[in-house]
């Protein structure tokens, strides 16, 4: 009895699989299975940045070795190593004696020439007076050529006179000034801001114009010099941002500034020079590591989509795209990642709607809908 009531329920069990598949058939002939929701997103177009890093190192733009420009013996130094100085800042003394004395003879001089041109331009006023004189006697009994011939030689003699005294009276004025300089160049300044690296002399070494006293580092103004790969050039035109960051975790950005047209044979490799936008209180050192961020070759326009509407094919990668609610199954050719999409070179449009949520389970052609799809009006 048991064993019939089974067969029984077995049978209509099986009955009523198939009557649900008859149904299910019917109704896709008929066209009325329900649309599948899906998410969808728009395929759009972007200009591509890609970057790749490329090691590069701080450098100075200014630094180098502050020279004496006068002889003396150095009379005390100002400075040491690793002191930060001021454009002016007096960084080495000289001893003077001997450069103030020079100037003291030349300010001698200049007064004697001065006074020299004082006696000349007398002179000359005297002569000339006398001359005056003589001419106005002309044509009387008491004229006499003679006389006022001697008389004008006299006033030519006196003008080249105050000429040579002026002249000498420049040269010792120029010779002043020149003393008055060495004086001056008798401390060392510091010609720009940065941080003495160096001393190269003592105290009571004698020196002269062109002789080492310090290496000096302007740390303030650094700039990034990277031996860039010949192929990334064409991403780095004069200006182009790049981010960099630096060993002690710093980070910062740069602009291009110049590329040098000088390729090493060895490497293939230009050198390029970025200016750093550095805080003020950035800790940094020349020839510190810096890891730059450059654009692998000059940016462009792709047409992208997203990530998650690609599905890889036995044939290559498909991407599910609704038109009028329907499932289109379209071949696509990735290209490059950007970001979180990837580059379409062929197979999508601007625009076009791309299954990527619920397209693992469709079957190409097969009802969908998404927000924004209207099902009654069919758009």
């Amino acid at each position: 009895m048991f064993n019939r009531l089974r067969r029984k329920f077995s049978k209509f069990l099986l009955f009523a699989v198939m009557l649900a598949t008859a149904q299910v058939a019917q109704a896709a002939q008929d066209g009325e299975q329900p649309a599948t929701p899906v998410e969808v997103d728009a395929v759009i177009q972007e200009p591509l940045h890609q970057t790749v890093p490329v090691i590069g190192r701080l450098v100075a733009t200014r630094s180098g070795v502050v020279a004496a420009r006068t002889n003396g013996p150095i009379a005390s130094f100002m400075v040491q190593v690793g002191d930060r100085v001021s454009a002016g800042d007096v960084m080495a003394k000289l001893v003077t004696d001997a450069l103030e004395s020079r100037r003291e003879l030349w300010q001698a001089e200049v007064t004697q020439y001065g006074a020299a041109v004082s006696t000349a331009k007398a002179e000359m006023a005297l002569s000339q007076q006398e001359l005056d004189r003589l001419e106005d006697l002309e044509g009387s009994s008491a004229f006499s050529q003679a006389k006022l011939d001697d008389k004008r030689q006299q006033v030519a003699v006196a003008t080249s006179q105050v000429a040579e005294s002026r002249a000498a009276l420049s040269v010792a004025e120029a010779n002043l000034m020149l003393a008055e300089i060495n004086l001056y160049n008798g401390d060392v300044r510091a010609p720009y801001d940065g941080v003495v690296s160096q001393r190269h002399t003592e105290v009571g070494a004698f020196v002269t114009p062109g002789v080492s006293i310090v290496t000096l580092i302007d740390d303030r103004t650094l700039e990034i010099e990277a031996d860039v790969p010949t192929e990334r050039i064409d991403g780095l035109t004069p200006g182009t941002d790049v981010h960099f960051a630096v060993q002690n975790g710093a980070t910062g950005n740069a602009k291009v500034r110049a590329v040098i047209p000088d390729e090493n044979p060895l490497t293939r490799t230009r050198s390029v020079r970025f200016t750093a936008l550095l805080a003020d209180d950035a800790v940094l050192a020349v020839n510190q590591s810096v890891t730059l961020n450059i654009p692998s070759a000059a940016p462009r326009d792709v047409i992208s989509v997203h990530k998650d509407a690609i599905i890889n094919d036995s044939g290559g990668a498909i991407v599910y795209v609704a038109i009028d609610g329907i499932a289109t199954k379209q071949s696509v050719v990735i290209g490059a990642a950007v970001g979180t999409r990837f580059e379409v070179t062929d197979g999508l449009n601007v625009g076009d709607l791309a299954v990527v949520r619920g397209n693992e389970r469709l079957r190409p052609d097969q009802a969908v809908t998404y927000p924004g799809f209207d099902t009654d009006s069919g758009s």
